[in-house]
């Protein structure tokens, strides 16, 4: 049990949840529920371990990142909890057992999850991350794969609303990053990790915002309704991309640090909200 709790803060439970949920999302807007319980759970269990992987080994990586910034400085590889070594090792093997489980249920969503843990952390944390604030759209790549591989296992191949829903979640990126490198500012300059508010300010960062927020809505509801989703689910995506778009105004029109965390908590509202909404939509 103590061994549990050193690492279990490495896999960022939080995060990974909402990535998880999107995948399980991914999957029920081409299949119902109902007899295709097994394959949900193994759907699941797959992406659990590659996502917990990719984000252990990013940990791993970034642990000399984390022991200079407040808000990391408390986790289990800054405190010495951990080594690098042993999450690495961890972080490898987790990535490896997910991989090899979803190329077993299907060669294609197999290479989907392979892609996200590769843009997530080859490109991303290892090659762009420290160089420029436009990583962020690589972790947004690698933030959509999910979705699009739980959809590509329930219907065979890559299609349009795979591919609407993973381009909704890559335009939902930066409200979800750009307002957390806002509000830990201090902590990513101490880091030397270039952020957008670092390289273009406050102002155009939070312009992004309402854009990149507006789009990922729109895009959201251009998915539900290929989908075929009721007229009551399409007005509930609706008002909650005109919540999402309302905070992200009123950080232009009245920025604060409680807009901008207000936007935050939201935006992981927003999403995980809009994906419950588009796996009923079957």
């Amino acid at each position: 049990m103590r061994s549990i709790r050193r690492f279990w803060p490495l896999i960022k439970e939080l995060q990974t949840g909402l990535l998880l949920v999107t995948g399980l999302a991914g999957f029920l807007s081409a299949a119902p529920l109902a007899g295709n319980g097994l394959t949900l759970l193994a759907l699941a269990g797959s992406l659990f371990l590659a996502i917990s992987g990719s984000t252990v080994l990013n940990m791993a990586y970034d642990a000399d990142i984390d022991a200079v910034m407040k808000r990391t400085c408390w986790r289990p590889l800054p405190r010495e909890l951990v080594t690098v070594r042993e999450a690495t090792l961890l972080g490898a093997a987790m990535a490896a057992l997910g991989v090899g489980w979803a190329l077993l249920l299907a060669p294609l969503y197999g290479l989907i999850v392979f892609a996200g843990i590769f843009f997530d952390v080859a490109v991303y944390t290892v090659w762009l991350k420290r160089r420029t604030p436009y990583a962020v759209i690589i972790g947004g790549l690698a933030g959509g794969m999910p979705v699009l591989a739980g959809r590509t296992l329930a219907i065979g191949q890559i299609d349009l609303v795979g591919l609407l829903l993973a381009l909704g979640v890559l335009l939902w990126i930066p409200t979800h990053i750009m307002t957390f490198a806002m509000r830990h500012f201090d902590d990513y300059q101490a880091a030397h990790v270039p952020t957008f508010p670092a390289a273009y300010g406050f102002y155009a960062t939070r312009v992004v915002i309402a854009v990149s927020s507006l789009a990922a809505a729109l895009v959201m509801g251009w998915a539900a309704a290929v989908i075929g989703a009721a007229v009551g689910l399409l007005a509930a995506l609706g008002v909650l991309g005109l919540g999402l778009l309302g905070l992200a105004m009123l950080g232009i029109v009245r920025p604060s640090p409680q807009a901008s965390f207000a936007l935050f908590k939201y935006a992981s509202l927003y999403m995980g909200v809009a994906m419950l909404v588009i796996a009923a939509a079957v």
